[in-house]
């Protein structure tokens, strides 16, 4: 079966890189999450990845404690290069070429983000992390997946979840959540669904960039989604 998208973002919360304890990062979801973007990648889809931070540092909640927000969000930006590193390191020990990215440049860990060269990485087959989100306080990693998913060209966005995907409320408290299949942009603006910030969603919305939410714990799902499968929610229009 065939790609249904050529190139992709996708999008990795630091909780899921967490595993179970939502903190540090667990080898064995490492090594999971690489063998599902290995198979997507030997698809021939070309595959960006933006990776949050909040297993290691989570900026927003250390500035309500009485830190600094922009010195704060800076500290979440750096947990997200960690996190880079890491998935590239699984993906390299399997056999997949990837290249760390960051907004915030650090020349001796990994390549500065310039567009071009992002692009073309992309084009010779090399999977591309794109961290240190926006490399600017007060924007969170999902408006940074947005922006880095137009900027490249993706066709999509890929945000990788632990539900099944878009719900009108939290399916883990609240047993009566409606599932929604699709959704579009102003839907989830005006019933305040935090599916990703209002940047992010409208980002998506101004540049017609679809979204699909989906739970990447399910083996395979990924996968499926890439192919065209209905799985998760696919966010876009009315």
């Amino acid at each position: 079966m065939g790609a249904r998208f050529k190139r992709i973002v996708l999008k990795l919360s630091g909780e899921i890189l967490g595993g179970a304890a939502r903190h540090g990062i667990d080898e064995t979801v490492m090594g999971a999450l690489a063998d599902e973007i290995r198979e997507v990648h030997d698809l021939g889809v070309q595959v960006g990845i933006v990776t949050g931070g909040g297993n290691i540092f989570r900026g927003l909640a250390a500035s309500t404690r009485g830190m600094d927000r922009v010195g704060a969000d800076y500290m979440g930006m750096l947990a997200t290069v960690i996190n880079g590193l890491a998935l590239q390191h699984s993906l390299e020990k399997r056999g997949v070429q990837t290249r760390v990215m960051s907004a915030i440049e650090m020349a001796r860990v990994c390549e500065p983000y310039i567009r071009r060269r992002a692009t073309r990485h992309l084009e010779k087959g090399r999977v591309v992390i794109m961290a240190a989100g926006t490399g600017n306080p007060y924007f969170t990693t999902d408006t940074a997946a947005a922006l880095r998913a137009i900027e490249i060209g993706a066709d999509a966005i890929l945000k990788a979840t632990k539900v099944d995907g878009v719900y009108s409320a939290d399916p883990i408290r609240d047993a009566s959540a409606t599932f929604f299949p699709r959704i579009s942009y102003l839907d989830i603006l005006n019933r305040g669904l935090k599916v990703m910030d209002s940047t992010a969603i409208s980002l998506c919305m101004d540049n017609r960039l679809p979204l699909v939410v989906f739970n990447v714990g399910e083996r395979g799902n990924l996968l499926k989604v890439v192919q065209g499968e209905e799985v998760g929610t696919l966010v876009g229009e009315a």
